[in-house]
């Protein structure tokens, strides 16, 4: 009997965006994903002299993100436990309670040229049954440098094929803070929850 295919895709989410959606949705689809949690990170260990929005805002824009999907699901493993929380411990405990499933871990293109920084990197590569990428525009993919630290990754990473697009939330939070226009980024309710909240302007 095939083994169940499910997603893991991590992130501060701050502001989730559709290019979010796209990613998870295409991987979904291409992966023939049953289901795709969404990982939301409360205080990412690489993130510490970055101020973050407050956890209960992020979690509240990524319910409205991914309101109107079935396959999508919102995962408390990092919400639940104190931190400091690192992917490869997740990842151990989604494996943990998902023991049949093979995980497709999801990463932006620059996310994969940082993985031999992470904590542990090669038993995350380990942990994983997949590495699904979607690449930036300019995001390179030339594979030998990251095989060379991490051997054996080149066999696990799947390009998400997907209408190439660089949104991203460091931009989208530049925008809303520069009063420039971004309504179109995100989906209405998302776009409507910042614009009630008053965030992303500063003091």
């Amino acid at each position: 009997m095939p083994r169940e295919h499910i997603g893991y895709f991590g992130g501060t989410f701050d502001p989730p965006h559709i290019g979010h959606l796209v990613l998870a949705s295409e991987a979904a689809h291409q992966f023939n994903l049953s289901r795709l949690y969404w990982v939301l990170t409360p205080e990412p260990p690489h993130k510490q002299e970055q101020a973050i929005t407050p956890l209960g805002h992020r979690l509240a824009m990524l319910q409205e993100l991914i309101a109107n999907n079935p396959l999508f699901e919102i995962s408390r493993l990092e919400i639940d436990r104190p931190g400091p929380h690192y992917t490869v411990d997740t990842i151990r405990l989604l494996a943990q309670q998902q023991p049949s499933a093979e995980i497709f871990f999801l990463i932006g293109g620059d996310s994969l040229r940082d993985l031999p920084a992470w904590r542990f990197s090669s038993d995350l590569v380990a942990a994983v049954y997949k590495i699904g990428v979607m690449r930036r525009p300019g995001d390179f993919t030339d594979l030998s440098p990251l095989e060379q630290t991490l051997p054996g990754i080149s066999e696990k990473i799947m390009f998400i094929d997907t209408l190439l697009q660089s949104i991203s939330s460091r931009e989208l939070r530049r925008r809303i803070a520069a009063g420039e226009t971004y309504r179109y980024y995100l989906p209405p309710s998302v776009y409507n929850y910042i614009e009630k909240n008053n965030l992303y302007r500063g003091k």
